[in-house]
């Protein structure tokens, strides 16, 4: 099994404008249709009056002013009013449409982002900073604001006035038309340019804004390891270093866009200046009228400003090819662990039964961690598995949880296949209690239940009590509604692992898995309320123990040792240590770590 982790350099490379991109992006607006057609529908409205505007200064100038007539100026200024007002109505119309439209598509998307992140496996959160996913579903998201909102349909709009406004030009004076047009080929040289350069400069600025939002995430979460190990200067320096690339990055956008408009500028004045020049012998000539030159002028002025604009649009265009790209390619991510077509569910209930049939796994290809392993754990029986580190025992863990599948063999819970039944339903009978365990901004209550409304405040509370979590969370003033802050800042080492042990009692596992650094880092009397609560937990469910402290399973009903991935030896504590054998030799290393009070001594052999 190969796993491709999303990888930010490769949005770094692409088109600067991507129909396919764009093809799929039109896919979530399609239940907007008719809203968005409504706005193009004003949007050509609104150029029509825009080209409207000019027509009726040149009738103002020809029939009245040059004539000395002020009879038809008022009627002239009042339809130019109300021209100006049709264009208000149209274009706030528009825009509250496609604002809408923009934020439904924006919503839509994020919905089914954020769902395919939640069916991703471990092993592609294993391979991406959450920065750069953060980033995904924030920022990137936005980018698309502008270009649904200001992006897509001024460029529509622009398109329609050019075309509008070039249909005036030869309407009015189709001489002086073709001077216009004469230069525009060296505009579009200009912009073609302007796209080349402004492409990968566009493309670097998302990159590095990508790279600082993944740096800073990890290292405020790693804060304490950052001031523990004073870390501060070292780390200040990198941040500046994914700064000063963001900073280069954006005065390239910068400079680029700065030598743009000038240069448009400059093109537009040069245009004005022939057609006055042009335009005025044709007066003098009597072969054009001053109110067509003046409507012309107008009209000419109308025509670059969609031109000025593109560099804004390119912008915002640019932006949201990357932004889209990056989305679209973190949405293609193959899910890596799927339920296949016709996946079982298995029954509310089940006994419990575990069975590891001949199984062989490997994170990377040809380096096996698990090599043809082999066990059944009967319902209700508890099970410990240890073993140095490396041997495979947290694999099976990943395995059992099918947070990966298995190269070889095949895993059974109750007699079924793992990987032909439904992964939720297979998680739903397997409670796991970890050494660092994950507390949510909330209440208490919430925590334990999830926000699973299935699981009433009685299982609750009952949950809490039967591991000793009662106790602290009582003398809190709002009891099962105290606020918990990030992280669980707010509590305990030892408390938040009691937090955590209840909301996997509260959902009533059959199967529970326990990692015993659960009770290594809180106190003793902490460490001892536990104990006592895992005791009455396992008397009646299924349980996996990966120890690492062989103190703590002692009374497991079975032990499996396993060394590079595969198991070695497998008996109770007693039988194990009378083999003398490798469980045995693990035995020896950590008495001598431990006092000697604290354990007790091995029998002789045959004892």
């Amino acid at each position: 099994m190969t796993m491709h982790g999303y990888n930010e350099e490769d949005s770094a490379i692409g088109k600067a404008y991507d129909a396919r991109l764009v093809g799929r992006l039109m896919t979530y607006m399609r239940p907007y249709r008719s809203r968005v057609a409504l706005a193009i529908a004003l949007l050509l409205a609104t150029t029509a009056l825009q080209v409207v505007q000019p027509l009726l200064v040149q009738q103002a100038i020809d029939r009245d002013i040059s004539r000395h007539v002020t009879t038809d100026l008022w009627w002239i200024a009042g339809l130019y009013l109300i021209v100006l007002a049709l264009m208000f109505v149209f274009r706030y119309t528009q825009s509250v449409l496609m604002v809408l439209v923009s934020q439904k598509v924006m919503n839509d998307i994020r919905t089914k982002l954020f769902r395919h992140l939640q069916r991703m496996s471990i092993a592609f959160y294993d391979a991406n900073p959450v920065g750069r996913l953060v980033t995904r579903l924030t920022n990137d998201i936005m980018a698309l604001n502008d270009l649904l909102t200001a992006g897509a349909i001024t460029i529509i709009a622009d398109l329609f006035l050019i075309v509008g406004v070039a249909a005036a030009l030869l309407w009015v004076e189709w001489r002086l038309a073709l001077i216009t047009f004469v230069i525009m080929p060296f505009l579009a040289v200009i912009m073609r340019w302007f796209a080349v350069v402004m492409r990968n400069s566009f493309r670097k600025q998302r990159l590095y804004v990508a790279r600082l939002n993944a740096f800073t995430a990890e290292h405020i979460g790693g804060m304490l390891l950052v001031q523990l190990f004073g870390r501060q200067r070292r780390d200040q320096q990198e941040f500046q270093s994914h700064n000063d690339r963001l900073l280069g990055a954006n005065l390239e956008v910068v400079r680029s866009f700065a030598l743009f408009e000038p240069v448009v500028a400059m093109v537009s004045a040069i245009t004005t200046g022939i057609i006055i020049v042009a335009g005025g012998r044709l007066v003098l000539g009597a072969s054009l009228s001053i109110g067509n030159l003046y409507a012309f002028l107008l009209l000419v002025a109308m025509y670059y400003n969609p031109v000025r604009e593109i560099a804004d649009r390119f912008n915002i265009l640019q932006q949201a090819m990357a932004a889209l790209e990056r989305i679209f390619t973190l949405m293609d991510e193959p899910e890596g662990v799927q339920d296949a077509p016709d996946a079982a569910e298995l029954p509310a209930k089940i006994a419990g039964a575990v069975e590891f049939g001949h199984v062989s796994f490997a994170y990377v290809p040809g380096t096996w961690v698990l090599k043809d392993v082999s066990f059944r754990i009967a319902p209700g029986e508890r099970v410990a598995f240890v073993g140095a580190t490396g041997a495979g025992k947290t694999s099976l863990i990943n395995l059992l949880l099918r947070f990966y599948d298995v190269q070889q063999g095949r895993i059974l819970l109750d007699g079924i296949d793992i990987a032909l039944a439904k992964q939720q339903h297979v998680r739903k009978h397997i409670g796991l209690v970890l050494q660092d365990p994950f507390i949510f901004t909330g209440t208490v209550e919430e925590n334990i239940r999830l926000r699973d409304e299935t699981i009433s405040m009685a299982q609750v509370r009952d949950a809490a009590r039967l591991v000793g979590a009662d106790r602290f969370i009582s003398a809190f003033p709002q009891g099962y509604q105290h606020q918990l802050v990030e992280r669980g800042a707010n509590l305990s080492t030892g408390q938040k692992q009691l937090l955590a042990f209840a909301r996997s009692v509260a959902f009533d596992p059959e199967v529970m898995l326990v990692l015993d650094e659960a009770t290594a880092s809180i106190d003793s009397e902490t460490e001892a309320l536990i104990q006592e609560s895992l005791d009455r937990l396992t008397a009646r469910r299924t349980s996996i123990i990966i120890a690492h402290r062989l103190a703590t399973v002692r009374g497991a009903d079975r032990i499996i040792v396993l060394h590079h991935g595969e198991i070695v030896e497998q008996g109770t504590h007693d039988a194990l240590l009378a083999l003398r054998g490798r469980y045995f030799r693990l035995w020896l290393l950590q008495q001598r770590e431990t006092p000697p009070d604290a354990v007790a001594p091995p029998p002789t052999p045959g004892g």
